[in-house]
This record gives C-alpha cells, structure tokens and sequence, in this order.
C-alpha cells in the first residue's frame, strides 16, 4: 500500500497540472468565446476553471437572413471578429478577478462588449445591404450577460483591468468639443472628455451621403456623451489605468467605426476622405 499511494498522488498532480496548463493556455477560454456566439458547450468548463464566471452573448450568424456572395467575405470576418470580441473579454475578466466594485464588471467589460458588438454587427448589416435588403434590428443583439459569476465583484479600487484587445478597427475620427462633450463637464473629480473635431475636417458631403454623414456625426456626439457619463459613474473603480482601458479606448473603437461609415458613405459618389484616423484618439482633460 506504501507504494501504490505515490503513484496515485503523483498521477492527481499531472491531471491538475495539466488543468492549469490549459486554463494558461486560454484554451478553455477560447472555446467559450465561440460557444457565446454558438452553442454554449464549454461555458461549463470555462465556468470550473475562471471562478469569476463567463460571458455569453446572442447568437448573431443564426439571425442573418441569407448573405449574397459579394458580402460572405466581409460578413465572415466580422462573425469571426464577434467571437474574438468575447474571448478577450472572457480573459479580461479572468484578469481582473477582485478589482473595482459591484459595477466593475458591467462598465469596464459588458459595457464596453456591447459597444465593439454594436460596431461589428452594425458592419455585418451594412455589407449585406449594399446589394441586399439591408437586415434591421441585429443590434438588439449587442448586449452579452455573465454568467455564472463568482469572484470579479471585487471590493474597492483595487488593480488595473486589462486592455483585452480592441475590436479589430484601425482608428478613425472623433468630434472635439460638440454636444457630447456636454452634461459632465462639472466633476472635478472625474474630469472630462474631449475628442478632435471630425466635421471641420471633412470634405464637401454630396448630397446623396448627407443623411448618413450627420447620422454619424451626430453619433460621435453622442459616444463622447456617454464616455463622460461612464466617467463619472466609475470614479474611483479600478487602477491607474483604468479611464485608459475602460473609457478611452473602447471610445476609440466605436469612433473608428463611426468616422469609418461617415468616410465610406462619402466615397461611394466622390472622393473618399483619408486620415481621418489621425482623430480617433480622446483625451481626458481634469
């Protein structure tokens, strides 16, 4: 018996080792990001080994109606960026277990989620429409949920959450000190946000692509308004980098986006504007 028990131990140690190698390896992870947009077939195992807990988000591909070819290539791999989109915030909240608040979780990683999802899904039913009815109501599918939550609640302001990975956009444009700019300017505490001005900087707008450049400008205005409005609810969450991760980056995503659509639409009747990129970046002013 003396002998038997050290190899029955030695081989517990392989398995749990091996275990942990996979959770490393965000393999598990992984799995579950493409079973958030799929079946949810690993979120069990994800859930046993994150203990924070798994993000799962509406299926996107079984609610397209069919994709005609000239818009498969683009489509794919926007599907494809939407799985990428939850296996980073998976790993973003295995990350950051124990930082923030009770909130910290739903601004710094479902908020910010949703927002990139808006984006892709918003790409997915541009491209469809060019030569197809275009689809409607795919963002209503945006918003992701946790589940199986544990231990990322956290208590204080303790760490930093990690940047996780930006939604696979470049980095266009911004609308410095417009309207979204507007109803948060007076925390000191926070500070504020302000953004480069995308409308000055824009060619002349024919007419046919008038409608879908002030729809997005008026946009920009409004993320800029949002971003102070999330500003000001997570004072004090996170570590020193969290406005960076949580607010500003994912800002500079959805702008990239926007300036994007406002460039493309611009495009198809003249010539499409360049360098708009160049303003995608916000600052925080205190």
């Amino acid at each position: 018996m003396s002998r038997a028990l050290p190899k029955y131990n030695k081989r517990r140690v392989t398995f749990i080792g091996g275990a942990a190698a996979v959770a490393l390896s965000g393999t598990v992870i992984a799995g579950f990001a493409l079973a958030g947009e799929t079946p949810d077939s690993g979120a069990k195992n994800a859930r046993t080994l994150a203990g924070p807990g798994t993000i799962t988000c509406p299926d996107v591909r079984s609610k397209l109606p069919a994709v005609p070819a000239s818009a498969k290539a683009e489509v794919d791999r926007n599907l494809t960026l939407l799985n990428t989109q939850i296996q980073e915030a998976n790993k973003r909240l295995v990350d950051t277990v124990g930082q923030g608040g009770p909130n910290f979780v739903q601004n710094a990683i479902l908020g910010p989620l949703k927002d990139k999802r808006v984006s892709t899904v918003n790409r997915i039913a541009t491209a469809i429409g060019r030569t197809a009815a275009k689809p409607q109501g795919l963002d209503s599918l945006a918003a992701c949920t946790l589940n199986g939550a544990g231990t990322n609640a956290g208590g204080g302001a303790a760490g930093k959450p990690q940047a996780g990975g930006n939604a696979g956009n470049a980095g266009n444009a911004g609308n410095a000190g417009n309207a979204g700019n507007a109803g948060n300017t007076g925390n000191a505490a926070a500070g504020t946000i302000t953004c480069p001005d995308v409308r000055s900087k824009l060619p002349a707008v024919p007419a046919s692509a008038k409608a879908e450049v002030d729809r997005n400008l008026t946009l920009l205005d409004t993320q800029i308004r949002e971003a102070n409005t999330r500003l000001v609810n997570t004072v004090g969450q996170g570590g020193p980098n969290f406005v960076q991760n949580a607010i500003l980056g994912p800002l500079k995503d959805k702008r990239v986006s926007t300036v994007n659509r406002i460039a493309t639409a611009i495009g198809r009747t003249a010539a499409k504007p360049q360098g708009l990129d160049s303003l995608a970046a916000c600052t925080l002013s205190k």
